[in-house]
């Protein structure tokens, strides 16, 4: 890959930029956990992630891999239908492509789903978390290297990385759902094995609770960029003593479809409040 300089970016932005010709305004991450959301997006327009000269493939199974221009509501909307992964072998530093082209075709606000595995021993499969902060303890980092200061400042604050503001408006949003909703701290493992039960042990003491293999990455590089984030994960496997089970990637996209109806019309009411 070629270096990754403002102008590679810009590349990146002026194709997409010429092929939707309309600045979108809520950008969408979709991971396992709420992939259907896509479907929902009316005077849609869509290309293949490898259509897009310098951006990325996605090689998980589950994730379509397009890019969707819309209107959701009353907003329109870019979403990626399908992420990536580090453990897909990208370079941290890669995963900042398409959060960076977010911020260049002009959103303000970022919203990133995924499936996760509750640490928490009062959580159970099904229910909905909203992310209000992460533990990322894993040494490198999406930023690391030269710093673009069109994107943002080297050092840079976190206090509100999944902003507050989106979070009370969401929980509006939930009233009257027959889903449960909580608020939690989501810890990042690389993967794509999952947890052991001491990571799980581990997690739980340091305060997280619930745990996955994406979202993270990206929600860093949204911080840089200015970007407000509303993160939320889709609970659907547990990782909490006298509950545990053997998990597999087909068990844990069968948990998140079966929340994906209620929680879409959720989260388009969240889009239209935004």
């Amino acid at each position: 890959m070629q270096n990754m300089d403002y102008a590679y970016f810009r590349s990146v932005a002026d194709f997409v930029k010429n092929v939707i010709k309309d600045e979108p305004e809520v950008g969408i991450i979709l991971g396992s956990g709420l992939k259907k959301l896509a479907s929902r997006i009316t005077e849609k327009i869509v290309v293949d992630y490898k259509d897009i000269p310098g951006f990325l493939e996605s090689t998980v199974e589950s994730h379509e891999g397009k890019l969707v221009f819309g209107r959701l509501g009353n907003k329109k909307v870019i979403c990626m239908s399908g992420r990536f992964h580090h453990y897909e072998g990208y370079p941290f530093t890669v995963l900042t492509i398409p959060v960076r082209l977010f911020k260049l075709l002009g959103v303000k606000k970022t919203i990133v789903t995924n499936a996760a595995g509750a640490v928490n021993t009062e959580y159970n499969v099904g229910d909905i978390m909203i992310i209000k902060d992460h533990l990322k303890l894993t040494g490198a980092s999406p930023l690391e290297g030269d710093n673009i200061e069109e994107f943002g400042p080297r050092f840079f604050d976190t206090t509100d990385m999944y902003t507050k503001e989106l979070r009370e408006i969401a929980l509006n949003c939930t009233e009257g759902s027959p889903l449960t909703f909580r608020e939690g701290v989501y810890m990042y493992f690389t993967g794509p094995q999952f947890e052991t039960p001491a990571e799980i042990r581990a997690a739980r003491i340091l305060g997280a609770d619930a745990v996955g293999m994406s979202t993270v990455p990206e929600v860093i590089v949204a911080n840089h960029c200015g970007i407000k984030v509303f993160g939320v994960s889709v609970i659907t496997d547990l990782g909490v003593e006298g509950k545990i089970v053997e998990v597999t990637h087909e068990e844990v996209q069968k948990a998140a479809d079966a929340a994906q109806p209620k929680m879409t019309e959720i989260m388009r009411e969240l889009i239209n409040r935004a």
